[in-house]
């Protein structure tokens, strides 16, 4: 609505000839603002439940989980149907969805589906995370915000609330069959005595992250070993070899970074686990998740494109599945492979002082999680918004860091990359391969929905 009432302005002030001014109609403007500022909570009740993923310190692949799961709730309150099986995000699930609540107590009047879309995502949110009560706050802000304003009637309110619990209660129970439960059931794993193999790194020595998360059930992808990189180079400190190159390369690289290399490296930091001592004691730094900082590029595209609410909640819960799929798949070769970190082998042969800029998370090298879900989401992103979609990223300057500007989402997702070399903890082959089955797995699930050209956007947006 909004940019089609920008439309009827433009043609009408270039009309030859004309200089009256045009009359739009109040109720125009007012359903362009309310669409507008109801977008604009959303972005803004995404957000809470990324600050509730900080303070949980959730693990990368979980975090994407969390998103992927409250974002789905708010995507099915927009169904027309009670069935799902044709809607063409949907219908290709490995999983099927069952058949949505029916909504026969609520009227067209009555149904305000921008607020049960919201309520259910932070509803799922609410109790799909450990501290999720606190998003309770965020549910009464929302009420609030839509009752003040008038765009939900007080006498409506109960009955929305109730559709839009009922929605998650099924999201709930769909999640709860993915295999996450089970996890901790499974054989603990053990750092490999076998040279080459991944050890806890300092300054925390944290145990290995989510070693079983290959487990966990897929939106899109059948197989996470469909889409196995080639391997790593073989582990050989012999002058020459790859391994010997890609490793003097970590270290040559960041004992002479630029304060552009630093910058970049820190502003694609996204550790939940970066630690810092003072004396004894051990104080976690809060930092986004990498996930969280894709979902909040999605947010800014979103708003800059002006979407309305149904098309923003499709392109956010399918950037979300996509990150999901893809942790999934990078997970699975991070403890196949099971590669050494680059401050193990640097200690140990070049240099025992040597420490990153960044702190090494706590998981396996091979591949780089930054690299594969940082393509897949640029891809996901371009097919929707276009391959020059300029934007400022902001989604760290919360956490103390400065915006920057990217003529497209997959130059972000090559920084994103290469920052994790400047921060010297990956090695080259880990990126560049890790890139490239980030790449293979938007591909695969781009071929296995279809995006609903009503809520594409048009050449001119």
């Amino acid at each position: 609505m909004g940019k089609q009432l920008l439309l009827v302005l433009f043609v009408w002030l270039f009309l030859p000839g004309n200089n009256q001014p045009l009359a739009i109609p109040a109720a125009e403007k007012a359903l362009v603002k309310q669409e507008d500022q109801v977008e604009a909570w959303m972005v803004e009740h995404l957000f809470s439940i990324t600050e509730v993923m900080v303070t949980d310190v959730a693990t990368p692949p979980g975090a994407a989980r969390f998103y992927s799961y409250s974002l789905l709730a708010a995507y099915l309150v927009f169904q027309e149907t009670q069935s799902t099986s044709r809607d063409p995000l949907l219908k290709n699930l490995n999983a099927p969805l069952p058949d949505l609540p029916s909504a026969s107590y609520l009227d067209e009047v009555t149904f305000n589906r921008s607020f049960a879309s919201i309520y259910a995502m932070l509803e799922v949110g609410k109790k799909l995370m450990p501290s999720g009560k606190r998003l309770e706050k965020s549910q009464e802000k929302l009420i609030d915000q839509f009752i003040k304003n008038r765009y939900l009637r007080k006498k409506a309110l109960p009955a929305n609330i109730r559709y839009a619990e009922e929605v998650a209660s099924l999201v709930l129970k769909y999640a709860r069959e993915d295999g996450y439960g089970y996890l901790s059931t499974l054989q603990r794993y053990s750092p490999s005595p076998g040279e080459g193999k991944w050890y806890p790194t300092p300054p925390a020595y944290l145990s290995a992250i989510d070693p079983e998360w290959r487990t966990i059930r897929p939106f899109f992808i059948k197989d996470a070993e469909a889409f196995t990189p080639d391997p790593p180079a073989e582990f050989s400190m012999e002058e020459g070899s790859s391994f010997y190159r890609q490793v003097h390369e970590v270290y040559e690289v960041t004992s002479a970074l630029t304060e552009e290399q630093q910058l970049i490296a820190n502003f694609w930091d996204c550790n939940p686990f970066n630690v810092s001592y003072s004396g004894h004691m051990a104080i976690g730094l809060k930092k986004i998740s990498p996930g969280g900082h894709w979902m909040g590029i999605t947010g800014i595209a979103a708003l800059k494109a002006g979407l309305d609410l149904k098309s923003s909640i499709y392109i956010h819960t399918l950037v979300a599945m996509g990150l999901h799929d893809a942790f999934i798949s990078c997970w699975d070769e991070k403890y196949r492979s099971d590669r050494i970190r680059p401050i193990t082998v640097i200690n140990k042969f070049i240099d025992q002082s040597w420490r990153p800029i960044l702190q090494t998370p706590p998981f396996p090298e091979y591949t780089s999680g930054h690299s594969v879900i940082s393509k897949t989401s640029a891809i996901i992103l371009s097919s929707y918004f276009g391959d020059d979609f300029k934007f400022v990223d902001t989604s760290e300057v919360f956490f103390g860091l400065p915006e920057r500007s990217f003529d497209s989402f997959l130059q972000a997702s090559e920084e994103a990359a290469i920052s994790r070399l400047y921060g010297g903890i990956h090695f080259r082959d880990a990126i560049e391969e890790g890139m490239k089955q980030g790449e293979a797995i938007a591909h695969y699930i781009l071929s296995t929905i279809d995006i609903p050209k009503e809520i594409l956007l048009t050449a001119d947006q």
